[in-house]
């Protein structure tokens, strides 16, 4: 099973990063083998959808859980409509990220964790 974690660089030891829509980079990850491909998010500087698009990239790739700061509303409803497991509140290391999922120590999320618009520093 892919897991993707959002980033702000490109490999595992990368930071993560609190935004999903709008994110740096999502890492989509093969938690037993630890192979990973790191994508640029083209939706970084949409002018609205990008967590919609990002779920929608993210679910294409073959992930099946999202661990990540913060989800908005529409990427949460996305991604939940599409199976995906949501684990926000995340930190630390892409590395330490995925040991803490592994070891099943996340809690899946319920709800989004923010308002829309968080990522581009206004809200709505």
């Amino acid at each position: 099973m892919k897991v993707c974690i959002t980033a702000s660089g490109n490999n595992l030891d990368s930071v993560i990063d609190p935004r999903f829509g709008r994110c740096q980079n999502f890492i989509i990850v093969d938690p037993e083998t630890l192979e990973f491909k790191s994508i640029p998010n083209p939706n970084i500087d949409s002018s609205g959808g990008a967590g919609i698009q990002s779920g929608q990239l993210v679910a294409s790739e073959g992930a099946k859980a999202i661990l990540t700061g913060n989800v908005g509303p529409n990427a949460f409803q996305t991604l939940s409509s599409l199976g995906l497991k949501v684990f926000t509140g995340v930190s630390g290391t892409v590395k330490e990220a995925l040991e803490l999922y592994k070891e099943g120590k996340l809690k899946e999320t319920g709800s989004p964790s923010v308002d829309n618009h968080f990522g581009t520093g206004e809200s709505k």
